[in-house]
């Protein structure tokens, strides 16, 4: 599998961009999909998961009611709506793949597939 992320930028605090995560290869469209956060001199973080048929969704509280995720099976793609965006969300934004039979949205090592990332960066 392969996760290509794009859709980062540079945008004023209080903008909005859309992220989106294509996946080649084998299908993701069973998994549970992730992105994570890293922050220049700070570890990577969990920012949102959505289960394969987006009935379910998960945020870190920092983005809750700000950021939305969720998925297109059919196009096997994975997209990340950040809005009202804050300084604090400069980042680069990776997607990942929930390894099959994993516990922990939030854990990064529950994640075997990764995107290269993309860079976002809020102005203030």
């Amino acid at each position: 599998v392969q996760l290509q992320a794009y859709g980062g930028g540079l945008v004023q605090a209080g903008g909005s961009l859309r992220l989106s995560c294509a996946a080649s290869g084998p299908t993701v469209s069973s998994y549970v999909m992730g992105w994570f956060r890293q922050a220049p001199g700070k570890e990577r973080e969990f920012v949102a998961a959505i289960t394969w048929s987006g009935g379910s969704t998960y945020y870190t509280d920092s983005v809750k009611g700000r950021f939305t995720i969720s998925r297109d099976n059919a196009k096997n793609t994975v997209f990340l709506q950040m809005n009202s965006l804050k300084p604090e969300d400069t980042a680069v934004y990776y997607c990942a793949r929930f390894r099959f039979g994993g516990r922990n949205y939030y854990m990064e090592d529950e994640y075997d597939y990764w995107g290269q990332g993309t860079l976002v960066t809020v102005s203030s």
